[in-house]
């Protein structure tokens, strides 16, 4: 009798310890898709899977998607720690109707996301039919690089709950209705840094709103309806920008407060080319702030600076 139950203990620990390996065995540290893979696949470089979706479930947490081959890889939702690479190719999401990237993890969660195109297309032939090309709800950090992510609702958006930090580098957004980055949180603070980039034909460029602090260096910001937008709503929004180039906007360059602003909503210019937006290059309006450091240069806007204002820190030059 206990000759029986020794061996049904030891085949217990058999099959726990295959499941274990099995469960290991599936959550690889690097994982490849292609345009011809399946889903099925487990991932690996000479067996790839079709989708970003189908191959971040057997990807450990911390580790990397490469894509093999031009293709269209699909709309993800990330929940862990994770890189996403289509350097060297075309990594594509199309995401009609829907968030290209859709990032809710944890708070100690670091997510890459390097060289994707990120499209939203036409929606049942409606344009822009993307929701979000990248939406942050939780993380630790989201960084951005080398990407382009157009014909959405908002190119990235921050709406978040707590604590997060999103890094934008050497990306293009373009050609979104509301915003081309919006930055929120509803507690903690949501930090932005945006730079070697170009914002262009969207509603608001960057628009900063509740306990934000949002960060723009050597970026053109273009032909949208509003460069740079600080509307602190429910907590302060801070935008700094330094050495870009906004430009031919239709309507103002840089705006601080007004809109919903019931917070300080400041703006702090250094270095900057101001030209040729056909409202205001500097709006100041409830709420609003504004810092200079006597080194920007405006013109040919409808007016350049704001004269009348009296929120601004230091004198325009």
């Amino acid at each position: 009798m206990n000759k029986f139950r020794l061996t049904i203990n030891a085949l217990a620990i058999a099959i726990f310890m295959l499941a274990f390996a099995s469960m290991a065995q599936a959550q690889a540290t690097r994982t490849w898709v292609s345009g011809v893979g399946d889903d099925a696949n487990p991932c690996s470089r000479t067996a790839p899977c079709k989708t970003f979706a189908g191959a971040i479930s057997k990807t450990a947490n911390g580790g990397e998607i490469s894509v093999l081959d031009p293709g269209g890889f699909g709309a993800v939702t990330i929940t862990k720690s994770i890189t996403i690479n289509g350097e060297g190719t075309l990594a594509g999401i199309l995401n009609t109707a829907t968030n290209g990237v859709l990032v809710n993890a944890t708070s100690t969660d670091n997510i890459v996301l390097r060289d994707l195109k990120i499209n939203g297309g036409f929606n049942a032939g409606v344009f822009p039919g993307g929701v979000d090309g990248v939406k942050v709800l939780a993380a630790k950090s989201v960084n951005i690089e080398d990407c382009v992510i157009s014909n959405q609702q908002i190119g990235v958006e921050v709406a978040a709950g707590a604590n997060v930090n999103l890094a934008i580098f050497r990306s293009i957004i373009e050609n979104n209705s509301a915003a081309g980055v919006r930055v929120n949180t509803t507690a903690g603070a949501a930090r932005a840094s945006i730079s070697n980039s170009e914002i262009t034909n969207s509603a608001f460029a960057v628009h900063a709103k509740a306990n934000s602090s949002v960060s723009v260096f050597e970026t053109t910001i273009a032909n949208n309806t509003l460069g740079v937008f600080a509307e602190g709503q429910s907590g302060p929004a801070l935008v700094v920008v330094k050495n870009c180039s906004i430009n031919n906007n239709s309507s103002n360059g840089v705006q601080a407060g007004g809109g919903g602003s019931t917070t300080t909503s400041t703006v702090r210019l250094s270095s900057n080319w101001i030209v040729g937006n056909n409202g205001a290059g500097i709006s100041i309006q409830a709420q609003g702030f504004v810092d200079t450091f006597l080194n920007n240069e405006l013109k040919g806007n409808n007016p350049d600076g704001c004269a009348a204002c009296v929120n601004i820190t230091a004198s325009f030059q």
